[in-house]
């Protein structure tokens, strides 16, 4: 998957969110809890994963995103950009002001290694 390379090297801290609702259209807001997060080199590995997710065809499901991230250069400040991924039809949708517009809208293969071990990761954030 494409990332926006100069938000990536900004990047210091990664909220998971779980997704109850949405977001309705691109760049609308992701309504659920965040459950957890990610600094240091947790961050560099998960954009790492991300990254490495390759392309896939998409298939039809209506676009239900259960998982999402925020990526803070300051977690005070608003997202640099923020990702919904959608594991039925293996597309992610990425907005935010230094994403460009051929970023936007992405497939990726959700069986791959990389897409499991990040589902694996945001799962692993949701408190016990």
């Amino acid at each position: 998957m494409l990332l926006p390379a100069e938000a990536v090297a900004a990047t210091t801290r990664i909220d998971v969110v779980r997704i109850t609702a949405g977001p309705e259209h691109h760049g609308g807001p992701m309504t659920g809890p965040v459950v957890g997060h990610w600094e240091g080199p947790a961050v560099t590995e998960m954009l790492t994963a991300v990254r490495k997710m390759p392309a896939a065809d998409l298939t039809l499901c209506g676009f239900a995103p259960g998982w999402g991230l925020r990526a803070y250069a300051d977690p005070a400040e608003p997202p640099l950009y923020e990702a919904a991924f959608c594991y039925g039809c293996d597309m992610a949708w990425l907005w935010g002001p230094q994403v460009p517009e051929p970023m936007h809208r992405q497939t990726f293969a959700s069986d791959s290694p990389y897409a499991l071990f990040l589902r694996m990761r945001m799962r692993a954030a949701v408190p016990q």
